[in-house]
C-alpha cells in the first residue's frame, strides 16, 4: 500500500472522475495541484490534513484547526509518516519575508 493517495486508500470514490464524485462532490485533495508532489502524492493526495473539504468518518471536514484534531490520529496520516520517514511534511512551512 506504499505511495497510495488518500483516495485510494480509503476508497472513497471523491476523487476527479471518481464514483461518488457527482454525489458528494470531487473532493479537493484530488485537485489542489500545488501541493502535488508533498509527501510523494498526486496534487494533496498525501497532504490531505491539510485540505478543507474532505471527507473523514463520512463528513465532509471543515476548517484547518478542527480537521488537524481529527485527522492527528488518522491511520493514513500515520502510514505516510512512516513511509516518507525524515521527508515527512506535516504543515506548510511559513514563508518569512524582509520588510
Amino acid at each position: 500500500m506504499e505511495g497510495l493517495n488518500c483516495w485510494e486508500y480509503y476508497l472513497c470514490g471523491r476523487e476527479v472522475g471518481g464514483i461518488n464524485s457527482e454525489e458528494l462532490g470531487t473532493c479537493p485533495a484530488s485537485t489542489l495541484y500545488h501541493n502535488s508532489g508533498i509527501n510523494g502524492g498526486t496534487f494533496s493526495g498525501r497532504y490531505c490534513w491539510t485540505v478543507e473539504g474532505t471527507l473523514c468518518d463520512s463528513e465532509i471536514q471543515g476548517g484547518l484547526e478542527d480537521k488537524l484534531l481529527n485527522c492527528i490520529n488518522c491511520s493514513f496520516l500515520k502510514s505516510v509518516n512512516v513511509e516518507q520517514g525524515r521527508e515527512f511534511i506535516l504543515m506548510p512551512q511559513k514563508i518569512h519575508q524582509n520588510k
